[in-house]
């Protein structure tokens, strides 16, 4: 790829940065100022192109990037100082990196020159993130900082997506710039595809009688095409937690989300196919669970760009765009499993919907069940946090679109929803976003509500306040039979966002619910619902 940027020896290296950002179309990068990259600073002030976010924690920074990634499907940008502004980054890099969200983090370092004795707010920030990210690079004197750049935003959207740290030296920003060689590697192609592949793919697909495909975040850029290689098979589907959304929810070949919190249908369906394809999935421990037992009578079918852990029939590496648009394109077209369909329809007959006292007190299945119902003429984009009202979020809530349910899957990120909400916001500025979160995950990173107030960002934060680690408590009385430092003393919710200037209400019972969610939707600005539920519900 040709150098973006003309040679021009009167620009510094930290102007070039910013000139290539601006090139590589960049709008919205979220950040924190420090001494190490202030002549980033200095450029970005300049530009009318790209809008800075200024966070109150670095951390909040990445999962901002994250939301912006997952709705926008652009890869989201970073930029920290050195020292602690780095090191509070690491969290939200791992968490992209669990997730394959692409993101390029801009970090600051102390100066190249700077390399005996005690240097301050001086890490090795290689050594720190070298498990976590898909490229991890620190800049010297005979880089092209253009080229690298431009190189690590390629190497963070090919292929299986993830984060990309660069590392900047103060002094080598404040220099100017010349034009050198790029240093960071070349991506591998994705591995081609051949007839082989379909072949036995059509012969596992024809001699099945019960089969079942599967959908996970892998998918989050085929949608169509998964949808129209369902219509092909004409066979039930279900999903991983990232996969939801990909496939319509309302549809009905749909059964819902397999694993350790998926649905009764979904898990049942998995239990009885005797094949499953799985599309864009990483099996992880949470989908397979006991993975003795998963898909225990299923020929499995993997198709995605990395290898498949488990012991599969016919494992396929490829982008699952690519396939999929290539196989639909072979015209196949099978006989629907006419028995089979009726018993995936009888498998959501049997589902057991939650019953609710016909006291008062609000139960959170009984919330998320009222706030899918009220807000789904919206079609909101919802941003949880991590616990049980996640888990239920993805059980009640229907998703027609991708890129709708942005959640933190492979790390179980607590403090993920507020600032990956901004971002999501930053990212369609015409869409409801809505943050579910809890009590506990709230007040990870709740020091964004003035981010929220700064940029007038009209999220609308529903907390689940039931006064413990909901979930931690769950496995506690399950395990130990105990509640060992999970029951939490919280703020008034209400209070803080009146600290800030922002709008909250409390929701104590059923009645309060409808009129409170109507005030939160209509006001311009930030809304905080909080919600008292039931301190004991399970999921």
């Amino acid at each position: 790829m040709t150098n973006l940027i003309s040679p021009n020896k009167t620009k510094t290296s930290a102007a070039v940065l910013v000139d290539t950002l601006t090139k590589l179309g960049v709008d919205s990068v979220f950040g924190y100022p420090g001494a190490a990259v202030l002549s980033i600073y200095n450029e970005l002030s300049k530009t009318k192109s790209i809008q800075h976010y200024l966070v109150r924690h670095e951390q909040a920074a990445v999962h901002a990037a994250e939301g912006y990634a997952r709705v926008s499907g652009k890869t989201g940008v970073v930029l920290v100082t050195s020292g602690p502004g780095f090191t509070n980054t690491i969290t939200g890099i791992a968490n992209a990196y669990a997730d394959s969200t692409p993101l390029v983090i801009l970090a600051g370092d102390v100066s190249a020159a700077n390399t005996q004795g005690k240097v301050f707010q001086q890490v090795d920030i290689i050594s720190l993130v070298h498990s976590c990210t898909k490229e991890c690079y620190k800049l010297s004197e005979n880089d092209d900082i253009a080229n690298v750049i431009e190189k690590a935003f390629e190497i963070a959207e090919t292929g299986k997506k993830g984060p990309v740290v660069i590392a900047l030296p103060r002094n080598l920003l404040e220099t100017e710039y010349e034009q050198k060689k790029n240093s960071l590697n070349k991506q591998k192609e994705d591995k081609l595809l051949n007839t082989y592949d379909f072949s036995n793919l059509n012969k596992l697909i024809s001699s099945a009688q019960t089969p079942l495909i599967l959908v996970g975040g892998g998918c989050v850029n085929a949608s169509y095409e998964v949808e129209k290689f369902v219509s092909r098979l004409q066979c039930p589907v279900v999903s991983t937690l990232m996969g939801i959304g990909i496939y319509p929810s309302e549809n009905n070949f749909y059964l819902g989300m397999i694993g350790l919190n998926g649905t009764l249908p979904a898990n049942s369906a998995l239990d009885e196919c005797d094949l499953l394809i799985a599309l864009g999935v990483s099996f992880s421990n949470r989908s397979v669970c006991n993975g003795n037992n998963f898909a225990k009578n299923a020929k499995i079918v993997s198709i995605n760009l990395e290898p498949c852990p488990l012991n599969a029939e016919l494992v396929i590496q490829a982008d699952i765009k690519e396939f999929l648009s290539k196989y639909i394109d072979e015209n196949t077209f099978f006989e629907p499993k006419e028995k089979w369909l009726v018993r995936a329809d009888a498998l959501k007959d049997e589902t057991v919907l939650p019953e609710y006292a016909s006291n008062t007190t609000l139960h959170s299945s009984y919330v998320l069940e009222t706030l899918s119902e009220y807000t789904k003429y919206y079609e909101p984009t919802v941003v949880t946090d991590v616990g049980q009202h996640q888990m239920l979020t993805a059980q009640f809530f229907n998703f027609n679109k991708p890129r709708k349910f942005i959640t933190s899957g492979g790390l179980g990120t607590m403090g993920f929803g507020l600032p990956a909400a901004i971002g999501a916001y930053i990212a369609n500025h015409d869409n409801l976003v809505i943050n579910i979160t809890g009590d506990g995950s709230f007040q990870m990173n709740l020091q964004e509500l003035a981010t929220c107030r700064e940029h007038n960002i009209p999220i609308k934060i529903i907390i689940m306040n039931n006064g413990y680690l909901g979930m931690v408590r769950q496995l506690q009385e399950k395990i130990y039979k105990n509640r060992y430092q999970v029951e939490m003393i919280n703020p008034d919710f209400t209070k803080i966002a009146e600290a800030y200037d922002l709008f909250a209400i409390s929701v104590k019972t059923k009645d309060e619910l409808i009129p409170a969610l109507e005030k939160a939707i209509k006001h311009d600005g930030t809304a905080i619902v909080d919600i008292v539920i039931d301190s004991f519900e399970n999921i």
